[in-house]
């Protein structure tokens, strides 16, 4: 399927509001409602959006911790990866995972009650001997931008 600006459009509107009833979006996209609702169950069917979720203030739930950590392995073949990411993606506290080039191998987000909770979580990885050489945590003291939704119109000029 490819994309056109009716669709890159009903993209960038849902991102910004999942809740959005299919009458408000397709007046935001300069549709009618019918062929609105198809073309973003259309998205749906395609794969483009994954799912809709809510977004938590995580300010609002108390004491929460985010950590950036870079995790390099002592190995580089398919399996070590695959048994280290076999771990580390049953682990409810890593939001996001990323394989990086350069300097290390992986980078972690976790988001954990303090840092008791994080050290608990690295201690227990390291003993398990999934192959990681060595890591360096990162604590985020503040985060003054962060945005769910991605650039679609940059990506893909309108």
């Amino acid at each position: 399927m490819k994309l056109d600006r009716i669709d890159i459009k009903i993209l960038y509107e849902l991102q910004k509001n999942g809740r959005i009833t299919n009458v408000e979006l397709a007046e935001l996209v300069n549709l009618s409602p019918s062929p609105c609702l198809m073309r973003m169950k259309k998205l749906q069917a395609e794969g483009y959006i994954d799912g809709y979720s809510a977004h938590i203030n995580t300010a609002k739930l108390g004491q929460t911790m985010t950590v950036f950590t870079e995790v390099t392995l002592k190995n580089h073949r398919q399996i070590d990866f695959a048994r280290f990411l076999t771990t580390v993606e049953k682990i409810d506290s890593v939001i996001e995972c990323h394989l990086i080039s350069g300097g290390y191998d992986y980078l972690i987000k976790f988001v954990t009650s303090g840092i008791a909770e994080y050290q608990e979580i690295m201690e227990r990885l390291t003993d398990m001997d999934i192959g990681i050489d060595k890591y360096f945590s990162f604590v985020v003291l503040k985060s003054p931008i962060v945005r769910s939704h991605l650039p679609l119109t940059s990506l893909f000029p309108l």
